[in-house]
């Protein structure tokens, strides 16, 4: 015996009907004929943010829908590409930032946990997923936030394995662009997982083996990581509003659209880009 019940998606109609505009441009696009889908547009970015915002199974979303679960995932994959499509670059979001008048900001890594099977990695014995620091299976993101830690921009997902310096490294595209934006007026603020880049994000001095801080350094490690910290708000806030965002059970490598999509719902949301 089953028992229904109503429930309230934590999201605004204007925000739905973002989405479900995106979906009609997608099937205009794709000359899909009228009839020809189980959902109309509307129902179909209903399915996607209860995905994303919590977390709901593709089975339940399926029977709630009265569709097949690989149209389930059909649906689901085709909200996420279209709300990734409108996820910001690199280059605008800082040139946005420097339009806003910021006087910094803050780049961090955080682990999308994912519960996919293992993978081998470039070494025997290594699991290409498998991150050591958060003992977990996940894939690691960088987030650009603003000074107040509002998330701007997310970076392609990268295997849990690699150290936030190793994942920055591997995207070609944001070294340059954050080197470019960066002057005496304006820092990219990180910590000290992003060891060996000091040149371009300016981190807290690093305790010496043989010896402690001196008191100048002590002094700007307090200061750096005051303002620093604030940018870790960001990726709370992805995780938190977005329950998809907390364990992936899709492809580790569809990360890059999940994050993208989240962060274009959590500014349509808030109608607040920068």
């Amino acid at each position: 015996m089953s028992v229904t019940y109503t429930a309230v998606l934590p999201v605004s109609g204007h925000t739905v009907l973002f989405l479900s505009g995106l979906l009609h441009t997608e099937r205009r696009r794709l000359a899909t004929r009228a009839g020809t889908r189980s959902l109309g547009c509307y129902r179909q970015a209903i399915l996607v943010l209860r995905w994303l915002l919590d977390g709901t199974r593709i089975t339940q979303l399926a029977a709630d829908n009265k569709v097949s679960r690989s149209t389930g995932y059909a649906y689901l994959h085709e909200g996420l590409t279209v709300l990734a499509d409108q996820a910001p670059g690199l280059s605008s979001v800082l040139l946005a930032a420097k339009m806003a008048g910021y006087a910094h900001v803050n780049i961090d890594g955080t682990l999308i946990e994912t519960d996919r099977c293992r993978t081998p990695g470039p070494t025997p014995g290594v699991d290409l997923w498998w991150s050591g620091k958060h003992d977990n299976h996940g894939g690691n993101v960088q987030v650009i936030t603003a000074p107040d830690g509002w998330p701007l921009w997310t970076s392609p997902v990268r295997p849990g394995r690699e150290h936030d310096t190793t994942a920055l490294r591997r995207h070609p595209e944001i070294l340059p662009l954050l080197t470019t934006w960066t002057d005496d007026d304006l820092r990219v603020l990180g910590d000290l997982g992003y060891e060996g880049e000091q040149a371009t994000i300016t981190i807290a001095f690093k305790k010496p083996k043989n010896r402690s801080c001196t008191t100048i350094e002590q002094q700007f490690n307090r200061a750096h990581n005051a303002v620093r910290a604030i940018g870790e708000r960001g990726n709370s806030l992805l995780k938190t509003t977005f329950k998809a965002l907390r364990n992936v059970s899709l492809c580790p490598w569809t990360i890059s659209r999940i994050t993208a999509a989240a962060l274009v719902i959590l500014h349509i949301e808030h109608d607040r880009t920068t």
